[in-house]
């Protein structure tokens, strides 16, 4: 439905602006294509060109885009409140009806300049729809995002701006409805938050649908909920706690807490969903007992080789992509180990485009021992799991509507999942459980939970480290690399689905 309705809506813009553009004594052709309909735009409306780049700004750039379809509108000559809300509500109807409709005209800059109303309640009348169109759309239809980390690569790489689908899983209706536009949770300069939580609204989806298996999500970061505003997500609180202690994270930090829409927005492939049951063995991924069936991962190897350099330019002719500005010695995805060793993180793809090149001896994949994940029970010998083995014999995603019974070794798996996630109050005595107050040795789940990891799997903060991710925290689907960049335009990037 979410599709259906996005479709239908871009199909009639377009349409709509065709015939628009047709009347403005444009080739109709241009309206069809992103970014140069409104470089048209800007040129015919004689505006400073500067305006068609300021969309390329992520989050702001929406805001642009919108004013200067505003602007457009303004020029066959509807200056009024009704003609611009319907620009910003329902050009899907409204653009059709001015390009194709005989009673309506291209008027032009002359009806623009010879319209009395001022030049500041001009900008200030567009300005207010722009934001109220941009809002919507960010919240209910979708939103850019860029990508800061490597945690994706190959498949996303770090620069690459993203489209976000908020339909894809139905659109879900903001915790904090009165915040700032166009900021997550802080207001840049003054680092205060950007909203306020005395109206509160529960978890609520429209059109809900089920995220998919090995679908690459938007999601609000689960282990946010409380954090350091010296660090933020970049070293989370439970982390530090652990590290450090409680006490002492307190007493050195400045704690916050955080709502689930205002939490950090990661980006990871659901590489299980609700219901299943999921183990890492030696750096394979198994679900329901069988191999994931994304095998397109990211991992360090490391190679030898024989009278030959592997340098970033033989790679690169070769295909293979290394993100040399995270060359941080043994820690980067490149390292020269000497003259013949090399440490390279590579995908499965680039690993059979390695093989191609003389003078590679041997390739070993390097298996990770970083024991310090999830559920964190170091000495409890179930748990004793590490990134490449993870899970046991199996780990459950928690399901909706599914009762289990809580036992010793699966009440440190679920327990956060209860009492965080779900909102009840857990407590332990003499082995014996209280959720809510009352003693049981049962629980069945409220949401749907889903276990996200990152393709490049051995640099990749991801559920192996915080646990399943609920349903309620889930943003969108990447759907599409609208541009990427490093030292200059991935022309074979832009305009790329997102698989």
């Amino acid at each position: 439905m979410g599709w259906i309705i996005f479709i239908v809506a871009t199909l009639g813009w377009h349409i709509g602006m065709y015939g628009m553009f047709k009347k403005a004594g444009i080739e109709g052709w241009k309206a069809l294509v992103p970014f140069y309909n409104t470089w048209c735009m800007v040129q015919k409306m004689e505006l400073p060109k500067y305006w068609f780049f300021l969309q390329l700004i992520p989050v702001a750039g929406q805001f642009i885009t919108i004013w200067i379809t505003i602007k457009f509108v303004e020029h066959f000559g509807r200056f009024g409140f009704w003609h611009h809300a319907a620009t910003v509500l329902l050009p899907f109807l409204y653009f059709p009806y001015l390009g194709f409709s005989k009673s309506e005209r291209y008027a032009g800059i002359p009806v623009v300049k010879n319209y009395k109303k001022s030049v500041a309640r001009e900008w200030i009348d567009a300005a207010a729809f722009a934001v109220v169109a941009a809002t919507l759309i960010r919240t209910f239809v979708f939103e850019a995002y860029v990508i800061p980390s490597s945690s994706m690569e190959k498949t996303l790489l770090i620069n690459d701006y993203l489209f976000v689908s908020k339909f894809a899983y139905g659109p879900r209706i903001p915790n904090t409805p009165i915040a700032m536009p166009f900021v997550h949770h802080t207001i840049p300069g003054i680092e205060t938050k950007s909203y306020v939580e005395w109206i509160h609204i529960p978890y609520t989806r429209w059109f809900a649908s089920p995220v998919k298996r090995n679908d690459v999500v938007v999601f609000n970061f689960p282990a946010g909920d409380t954090l350091t505003r010296e660090f933020d997500s970049k070293d989370p609180y439970y982390d530090i706690v652990r590290r450090e202690g409680r006490d002492v994270a307190w007493e050195k930090y400045t704690i916050a807490t955080r709502p689930v829409d205002k939490r950090e927005n990661y980006v990871k492939r659901c590489v299980a969903v609700a219901g299943d049951v999921i183990k890492v063995v030696d750096g394979t991924l198994f679900v329901n007992g069988k191999p994931s069936e994304f095998t397109n991962i990211s991992t360090f190897y490391i190679v030898k080789t024989k009278n030959v350099f592997l340098d970033e330019d033989i790679l690169k002719e070769k295909g293979i992509h290394i993100n040399m500005a995270e060359d941080e010695g043994a820690s980067g995805d490149y390292a020269a180990l000497n003259n013949s060793n090399y440490r390279l993180n590579l995908s499965n793809n680039e690993l059979e485009k390695l093989k191609t090149i003389p003078g590679v001896d041997s390739i070993v994949r390097e298996k990770s021992t970083i024991s310090d994940v999830y559920p964190y029970c170091y000495n409890n010998t179930p748990f004793k799991w590490t990134v490449d083995d993870f899970g046991g014999e199996g780990l459950w995603v928690p399901k909706k509507g599914v009762n289990i019974k809580l036992t010793e070794d699966n009440k440190v798996l679920y327990k956060r999942v209860i009492s965080v996630y779900e909102g009840n109050t857990w407590e332990e005595h003499d082995g014996r459980v209280f959720i809510n107050g009352k003693e049981t040795d049962n629980y069945t789940f409220k949401m749907d939970y889903y276990w996200m990891m990152g393709d490049n799997r051995h640099k990749s903060q991801d559920s192996r480290f915080w646990g399943f991710v609920p349903e309620d925290h889930i943003v969108g689907k990447a759907s599409l690399v609208w541009f990427s960049w490093e030292g200059g335009p991935r022309w074979k990037r832009i305009f790329r689905w997102i698989k």
